[in-house]
């Protein structure tokens, strides 16, 4: 059990500003990184899909030239009653859903898991997953998406049902504590192509050279603010905030207080460099 308590994740409610709001705002969107404050999660930029019932959702990222590559980033947004029996309709992908408001039950194989806040469900390729809320109040969750890319002599992922709170983060080497990692699946399992964890910095933590390496990302601000170094640039960010990275984009950052950092965090991972797009 981790022995620090978790805080409240962000959850966008939608909404309009009001017309006296000023245009100013933090949304960049380069070739090497993209930032979409909270801000922009509006009514108007919100969409639809097919057998959700009851159910909108904010696309934070999705496979575009210049833009994510490897994986589509959703924040669900399930009334009461709402959900899909028919949730994944590409055969090839694999999924991550991580709660952040409410709860959910999801199905696979005729077998039932209820989600609750901080709740962490990878579903592979095929399973036939369904997800209901069969609560009294709105559910709010992300939804990572990614082609799941096979081995030979690998077996894709089994189902897995976890919470954040039941795991006790890993600190970096060399930190004393001030930079810890929550992981939901083993760095070692070759048969995940993907992972999804939780990075907390303590207030004053920082990534203190600036990482340039191979895995695309995408970052979504769970709980407080900092100041991330992106390519050339430094941007304040904070909770409700997400942000893209391109692979080698150099990145950095510095926890600004008073309260933890605190980011969830998508990365492909442990398979060869594909030599064609074919």
């Amino acid at each position: 059990m981790t022995d620090k308590k978790v805080g409240a994740y962000y959850a966008p409610k939608g909404g309009l500003p009001p017309q006296t709001q000023l245009l100013t705002d933090r949304a960049m969107f380069t070739e090497a990184y993209t930032v979409i404050p909270k801000g922009t999660l509006r009514d108007i930029v919100t969409s639809s899909l097919p057998f959700w019932e009851k159910t909108r959702l904010w696309v934070l990222a999705r496979p575009l030239t210049g833009f994510a590559e490897t994986f589509s980033q959703y924040i669900m947004e399930v009334q009461a009653g709402g959900g899909s029996d028919r949730a994944e309709l590409d055969e090839s992908a694999e999924g991550v859903l991580f709660v952040v408001e409410g709860e959910v039950t999801v199905s696979v194989a005729g077998k039932s898991h209820t989600l609750t806040e901080g709740g962490y469900a990878y579903l592979p390729p095929k399973s036939g997953w369904t997800l209901w809320n069969k609560g009294s109040e709105t559910a709010r969750f992300h939804w990572i998406r990614k082609a799941y890319e096979y081995v030979d002599g690998l077996d894709a992922p089994e189902p897995l049902f976890l919470n954040e709170k039941e795991i006790t983060p890993a600190p970096m080497p060399d930190t004393n504590g001030t930079w810890a990692t929550t992981r939901f699946v083993d760095p070692a399992d070759m048969r995940h192509d993907m992972h999804v964890t939780i990075v907390t910095f303590e207030p004053g933590g920082s990534i203190p050279f600036a990482e340039t390496h191979v895995m695309e990302h995408g970052l979504y601000v769970l709980e407080g603010k900092g100041v991330y170094r992106l390519n050339q640039d430094w941007v304040e960010v904070e909770a409700g905030d997400f942000m893209w990275l391109r692979a080698f984009c150099p990145q950095a950052c510095y926890a600004g207080g008073p309260g933890r950092f605190r980011y969830l965090l998508y990365k492909d991972m442990n398979r060869h460099m594909k030599l064609s797009r074919l």
